[in-house]
């Protein structure tokens, strides 16, 4: 996967005007300062202060006018850059008026944060479950399914063997019986088959109770008894899960690879 550039790391179109960078840099430096994140964990922060490092680069070469447009010219000439030069032209001078305040800017202090904790912790969650994807699941293929976040189907085998499982993640907050219903109903909608094997991870910070979970669980296989699916709730503070006995082989490897265990 190739590298981000400046303009990725803020998330800005490479013809962003001077304001809507600084805007854009505001708005996700706030998400990652250390009030925001010391009640996360360790890891978790220091995620947070690797992406508040990269934010802050960012916004120091393209704030400045000189410095942008040599980094603009050096974008454009690297190879398999992800801007093309007419995209990196000079940027248009801001508009007279800027637009109005997006709806989530005027929610109240407590829901904006919490916003913003929930966005670091699926950031920094599938960030690492994808490194734990590249050494549990070397011979799978990431492919895009409908509503989930990651999506891998195994490589067709030479020889034949046994049939392997697809894995897909969804983060969800809560992780609770309703979404356990939906992913399941999500899950069966986007697979070529109904009955092809699956496991699907339930990726939150805020996790029902086993028992509300594991009822959940059966009410949907009782409901949909051909299918082929295992749902694996997961507390991404912790890596704690809820993994059923039968579980698929490359999900247990994948566990392990999370906590350490590779």
């Amino acid at each position: 996967m190739p590298s981000k550039n400046h303009y990725d790391v803020l998330e800005v179109a490479p013809t962003a005007p001077p304001d809507e960078i600084k805007r854009a840099f505001r708005a996700q430096i706030a998400l990652y300062h250390p009030d925001k994140v010391q009640h996360l964990g360790k890891e978790f922060q220091e995620m947070a202060a690797g992406r508040a490092a990269a934010l802050t680069e960012a916004y120091r070469v393209l704030s400045n006018v000189t410095q942008r447009a040599d980094y603009d010219r050096a974008l454009a000439a690297a190879p398999h850059s992800a801007a093309s030069p007419a995209s990196v032209s000079t940027p248009p001078s801001p508009s007279p008026s800027s637009p109005p305040e997006p709806e989530a800017s005027r929610a109240s202090p407590f829901i904006r944060e919490r916003a913003g904790a929930d966005q670091i912790l699926r950031k920094a969650a599938l960030e690492k479950i994808r490194r734990a994807l590249a050494l549990a699941a070397t011979d799978y293929d990431e492919t895009p399914v409908r509503g989930f976040d990651i999506a891998l189907a195994p490589k067709p085998k030479m020889f034949g063997g046994g049939k392997r499982p697809r894995v897909l993640g969804r983060f969800v907050e809560p992780v609770d019986a309703a979404a356990v219903a939906d992913s399941w109903s999500m899950a069966l909608k986007g697979l070529p088959s109904p009955k092809e094997e699956t496991c699907v991870f339930l990726l939150g910070s805020t996790v029902a109770a086993a028992r509300v979970l594991a009822d959940a669980i059966a009410e949907q296989r009782r409901k949909y008894p051909t299918a082929k699916l295992t749902i694996i709730p997961m507390d991404v503070r912790t890596w704690d899960a809820h993994v059923p006995v039968d579980a698929p082989v490359v999900c247990k490897d994948l566990l392990k690879c999370l906590r350490g265990g590779n």
